[in-house]
């Protein structure tokens, strides 16, 4: 190549410049258009493609500087190849070289490519390249289905047009429709799949999760390979799409581009997320203001701008998701037409046909005529063995059948009666319910479960919509149900098996938190909602007593369970009467269990299972006349333990050194496996200083005892470990334990805490770490170690962690709550706390509470996600002084506040 092409590029270096200048003034305008605030969604497209334009035109002028021969191409791909350029989207372009080019072999070639590639990122184009020539374009199309989807969108910018048209029919001669309509659908389910299958994620991707726009993109790939279509409108005239369907599809992809667009603008990057940080400033750019919903009358009702977003966004993603899913078994009916037998019907019944495992309807306004088709066909879907899902045909006729679904159809007995068979039939149930909200059915038959629909929840332990978490707890009440799953929750599956109706369960678990978002409380305004359902379907007056009763108490036996200490027999007493008999107890305990389950990942544990279990078995024996006899309680446990310690070989009477130090409270909140191991802990120590007596002092038995016992396993539920903690009291002792905890970052669970008749503190707490190591032998060995040094030395309060907050805490933030009360007896007082769970949170605490000499006495911790729910019993002199109570009250809150 000559040597005055190659210094070409350094020769256009001053008008770079100017180019450079006059590119980034003019996209900032195109970007202004963009950021105006308001919610029209009509010029976003424009918008994108001026841009595309403006970002052609600067390739152009840098291609002319760089001199390329007219064999050379310079093409765009990917996104860009559309035509349309988001604000911070990479600039995908291909320079197709001739045939025979090798860069690695032409250093003249190579100097200009990277002249000219470099010159793109100096203009501030974030430029991603590739350099190919035709042959080898075809050849990585063969080999990877991205490279192939990219080329599929490709668009001359500059260049040999003639180079171009020869890739472009050697790519249509390599494609192979049916296999490349296989790998994107393939690819599609995976991406599905990574974002858990629901368009309802708190922080959708609005360009890949599932109702994104890469569903949209998929469809005119596929069809464009086919050679079906290139636009929406093209889909329309060949008859895969609708005209009602094409003006959906562009109103949305619209929408979901605007938001896309803003939140570029708005993160000043590439950010496809609708992230919880930028939610409230892209809601506030569509002219959404925070309003209080109907009923509400207190800023604690006050629904959030960026609620207001999400809610249109997820309509949006919803109606995408359903399109998408209609086209692509449009297009993939016209693929495989000339496949013998793909088109063959079987008869269902007069209305419908099974055609290769979907339901097909027998005509186009099946629904229109006959309304009462469209319950039935979830019924038949749920029923009916082999059939998978819904035909394209079924699936366009049912979304333009929604304006069928009225108050007239909600109300008509048939109607009504199908709806409930569905929820009475022994399987089918939570896929016939996906499939009803997928299809918006569900909404339309239940009214009042359109409102949830896509509606955010910020308290920040749900991390689904509520109609997500409401299908959630309904497959997870589901389960107990089927012999399939009964080793995920024993215990559940066993009291389901002896239920006589599921379906009840079912009823509350779809009505549960239904009122959520309307004001007021939602347990109060579901029930009511629950009993208008059961007379309208005529349900007897005993069971919607007790669907009524579960959707009213759905939290109870939670807060019950975490708040409150259940070695109390009052504690008892009362929830057993709140409950009233053991029908009501069983079902309330099941929809617990799947309500917290249906919350997060994260809220559920085995430590919260076993406090739900221990609160069902006691208020149980309460309720069949067992009232709980302290005296016959402790016996028992006591003889069970002993048993336990026989099969370890410890002497006669072992045990007695310990048990005589020990009240009734200790034996009341421990349970026979706990009493055994802390005795065979502590038994020994105990007995040989008692036998060596403090005369004996210097030979080292008691001060064996002057220093403290740590001893750790792994907790008999089966997750995290349990500590024990035997040492001479002291004020901080528990403050101290704590703080160990916090800098090991541990998070304790729970906290039991005694003092012994010779004054000895035993303590006992349930701990999980973030990552439990698989070699917990040596953590086990730390947390004896560490433990005990930390307690040992006894010098001044480690500081507490500052622990970073989640971007989601900053987002939602709740206000911080602290309750100050007496117990029933006026013996000792309950402390609640209410707050973002953040590092350091529970040292911050205690280290209040040990400065005003406070005995932490028992102590439930409750982690809901990013919230903490923290429940302690305490006694101490200056909670009986008013002043000091306010003190202690501002400086929880100051430290809740961090």
């Amino acid at each position: 190549m000559p040597e005055a092409m190659a210094q070409a590029p350094e020769a256009a270096g001053p008008d770079l410049g100017s180019l450079r200048q006059q590119y980034r003034s003019d996209k900032a305008a195109l970007l202004d258009q963009l950021g105006v605030q308001g919610s029209s969604t009509r010029g976003v497209r424009k918008a994108l493609q001026q841009l595309s334009r403006l970002t052609d035109q600067t390739l152009r002028e840098l291609w002319s500087m760089a001199g390329f021969g007219p064999g050379f191409s310079l093409i765009a791909v990917g996104g860009f190849g559309r035509g349309e350029l988001f604000p911070f989207s990479d600039v995908d372009v291909l320079v197709l070289l001739p045939d025979g080019s090798r860069p690695d072999e032409d250093a003249a070639l190579k100097t200009r490519l990277e002249g000219f590639i470099g010159a793109c990122w100096d203009l501030g184009l974030e430029i991603g390249s590739s350099v190919r020539t035709v042959a080898e374009c075809v050849a990585e199309a063969e080999k990877d289905v991205t490279v192939q989807t990219s080329l599929l969108e490709c668009r001359l910018i500059a260049g040999s047009k003639k180079a171009f048209t020869h890739l472009v029919e050697r790519l249509a001669e390599a494609m192979d429709p049916k296999a490349f309509f296989v790998a994107k659908t393939l690819e599609m389910r995976q991406r599905h799949t990574k974002f858990e299958n629901t368009p309802y994620s708190l922080e959708p991707n609005c360009k890949e999760s599932p109702g994104g726009l890469r569903d949209l993109q998929i469809i005119l790939w596929v069809a464009k390979a086919a050679g079906l279509g290139r636009s929406w409108d093209e889909l329309a005239r060949k008859g895969l799409a609708t005209p009602l369907e094409a003006r959906q599809i562009k109103a949305n992809e619209a929408l979901l581009s605007l938001i896309r667009a803003r939140l570029h603008l708005l993160a000043h990057r590439r950010e496809d997320r609708l992230v919880f940080d930028l939610q409230t400033a892209v809601a506030e750019s569509f002219g959404f203001k925070a309003q209080a919903p109907s009923g509400a009358t207190t800023a604690k009702g006050t629904r959030r701008a960026s609620e207001a977003l999400m809610k249109r966004y997820y309509w949006a993603a919803k109606a995408v998701t359903q399109l998408n899913q209609i086209l692509l078994l449009n297009i993939q009916e016209r693929l495989q037409s000339d496949v013998a037998g793909v088109d063959r019907l079987r008869p269902l019944n007069e209305r419908f046909y099974d055609k290769g495992g979907l339901i097909e309807v027998a005509s186009d306004n099946l629904y229109v005529q006959h309304p009462h088709a469209v319950l039935e066909t979830f019924h038949l879907y749920q029923t009916t063995v082999g059939i998978k899902g819904l035909s394209a045909r079924t699936l366009r006729a049912l979304y333009n059948a929604r304006s069928v679904m009225n108050a007239r159809f909600r109300s008509d007995p048939v109607n009504r009666a199908t709806f409930l068979k569905i929820l009475q039939e022994p399987e089918g149930i939570t896929h016939a319910m996906r499939l009803m909200n997928q299809t918006s059915v569900l909404g339309r038959y239940l009214w009042v479960f359109r409102h949830i629909v896509g509606q955010m929840q910020h308290d920040l332990f749900h991390v689904y919509t509520v109609d997500q978490h409401i299908l959630m707890v309904l497959r997870n009440v589901r389960r107990f149900f089927i012999a399939e799953h009964s080793h995920e929750y024993p215990f559940c599956s066993q009291l389901a098996a002896g239920w006589d109706k599921p379906w009840i369960l079912y009823i509350a678990a779809l009505f549960h938190d239904i009122a959520k978002g309307r004001g007021g409380d939602h347990s109060d305004l579901g029930a009511r909602d629950v009993r208008t359902f059961c007379h309208q379907h005529g349900i007897s007056r005993e069971d919607t007593r007790l669907i009524q009763y579960l959707v009213a108490e759905h939290l109870t036996m939670s807060r019950m369970a975490q708040k409150e200490d259940l070695s109390d027999p009052d504690v008892i007493a009362a929830f057993a009467k709140r409950v009233g008999n053991e029908r009501y107890l069983t079902a309330l305990y099941l929809l617990t269990v799947a309500d917290i389950r249906g919350t997060s990942p994260k809220v559920w544990n085995a430590w919260k299972g076993k406090l739900l279990e221990d609160l069902y078995r006691y208020t149980l024996r309460a309720l069949g006349g067992r009232a709980p006899d302290p005296g016959a309680v402790i016996e028992g446990r006591k003889r069970e333990a002993l048993s336990m310690l026989a099969l370890h070989a410890l002497p006669h009477q072992a045990h007695k050194a310990l048990w005589d130090t020990l009240d009734v409270s200790y034996f009341m909140r421990h349970e026979p496996d706990e009493i055994a191991w802390h005795t065979r802990v502590l038994s020994r120590p105990i007995a040989q200083a008692a036998a060596r007596g403090p005369a004996k002092a210097e030979d080292g038995a008691e001060a064996l005892l002057d220093k403290c016992i740590v001893r750790a396993r792994i907790s008999p539920e089966g997750e995290g470990l349990q500590v024990l903690v035997y040492a001479p009291d002291q004020h901080d002792l528990f403050v101290r334990i704590c703080g160990y905890f916090d800098s090991a970052h541990f998070s304790i669970l729970d906290a039991r805490v005694h003092t012994t008749l010779t004054g000895h503190a035993l303590d006992t707490f349930q701990v999980v770490a973030p990552t439990m190591s698989e070699h917990y032998r040596e953590l086990i060995a730390m947390v004896e170690n560490n433990l005990a040094q930390a307690i040992d030395e006894r010098g001044p309060l480690p500081t507490p962690t500052k622990g970073r907050l989640s971007r989601r805490v900053k987002s939602f933030p709740i206000t911080p709550r602290v309750d100050l009360r007496p117990d029933e007896k006026a013996q000792r007082w309950l402390l609640s706390i209410s707050a973002s769970d953040r590092a350091g949170l529970l040292y911050g605490i205690t280290r209040v509470l040990a400065r005003y000499d406070i005995s932490v006495q028992l102590a439930k911790v409750t982690t809901l996600g990013e919230r903490v729910e923290d429940t302690f019993l305490i006694s101490g002199a200056q909670l009986q002084v008013n002043k000091r109570q306010i003190e202690i009250e501002t400086e929880l809150l100051e430290t809740l506040e961090g």
